[in-house]
């Protein structure tokens, strides 16, 4: 499911709310996850997982295409952990 269909759904479910209502709702709980991960924060929604930052230290690579070594800087990646309740529905229990 991308965006647009995201948004297009819970229109569909809430004809009381105007579409770009919707719209403006789901990016800003977007942005506040993003906003919340860019200064470091985790972000926990309960029954379906948790957003947060790790850390990679820097290290050496290698081109695949020359085999040279090249150094790769330390980068910070988002990590999702999903909760309990997603996992189980997922696996039907």
């Amino acid at each position: 499911m991308i965006r647009s269909e995201l948004i297009q759904k819970i229109a569909d479910d809430n004809p009381h709310l105007y579409q770009r209502d919707v719209e403006r709702i789901v990016n800003t709980v977007f942005n506040e996850i993003t906003d919340a991960m860019a200064a470091g924060n985790r972000v926990e929604l309960r029954g379906f997982g948790a957003f947060s930052v790790k850390k990679r230290d820097a290290r050496v690579g290698r081109n695949p295409r020359t085999g040279e070594s090249v150094p790769v800087e330390e980068k910070h990646v988002p990590f999702f952990k999903t909760g309990k309740l997603l996992r189980d529905r997922l696996n039907g229990k």
